[in-house]
């Protein structure tokens, strides 16, 4: 079934009026806003890190691998020419907090989903991107999650968020809805600013990247995050 189609059903269903529209200028976030924030020193927080460019872009993005930082890929397009920035001005900081942070990575190359373009006509569910760190950094890591995702998985979305953008702020009581095309539909709260977050969940007793957040809809509280199949090859080969 079609991602559009798994969205009409869900409004179209009666549980629906459990998604308020979200609040003013923060599309994504409910009226209740559940966000809070969220101590980046301890698991799994320690391993997400805000994701800068040197033309002033901001996202999210995950230590997956040492080496390896999982974002979304339109967070990696310049503003000004709407083509993919060079590696070189891409920089990971591990663990933010308002100007702090427990690692420095420096990008020297990145990968997007297949048929990705930057003018977002691509599938939507290629839109990610694994950053190649110059250097190993100390972790700790969350491994990426390819398999099947259980009905109504609870999960949990943190990310910088165009609101409080030097703090990370997380949904930690949201589920999965649907999966559907590649994509992840799911009712976790987050804005502008999270793009790139990893859509969290404990699986085994440990905690995984389960999707990368990388649109939310404006006019109910639902969001969508692109699945791991395409990515799991390419970490796995690191």
């Amino acid at each position: 079934m079609r991602l559009a189609a798994v969205l009409a059903l869900l409004l179209a269903a009666p549980a629906a009026a459990q998604y308020p529209p979200p609040r003013g200028e923060l599309p994504g976030v409910r009226v209740d806003d559940p966000r809070r924030p969220v101590d980046v020193r301890h698991a799994p927080w320690s391993a997400i890190g805000r994701v800068q460019t040197e033309l002033g872009g901001r996202c999210t993005g995950t230590l997956v691998e040492p080496r390896l930082v999982l974002t979304a890929a339109h967070c990696l397009v310049s503003p000004r020419s709407r083509q993919l920035v060079q590696p070189s001005s891409v920089h990971f900081l591990q663990a933010y907090n308002r100007g702090h942070y427990s690692a420095h990575g420096r990008v020297v190359g990145f990968r997007t989903g297949d048929g990705y373009r930057p003018d977002a006509s691509g599938p939507p569910d290629s839109d990610w991107a694994l950053l190649l760190l110059a250097e190993p950094l100390p972790g700790p890591v969350l491994p990426a999650w390819a398999r099947g995702l259980p009905p109504r998985l609870e999960l949990a979305l943190g990310g910088y968020q165009q609101d409080r953008p030097e703090q990370l702020l997380a949904d930690t009581s949201c589920q999965l809805l649907a999966v559907a095309a590649g994509m992840v539909v799911h009712d976790c709260a987050g804005t502008r600013g999270a793009s790139g977050a990893p859509l969290l969940a404990v699986i085994g007793n440990a905690w995984h990247v389960v999707g990368i957040a990388n649109r939310v809809r404006r006019d109910v509280a639902i969001g969508e995050a692109v699945g791991l199949h395409g990515v799991r090859r390419f970490v796995e080969g690191q």
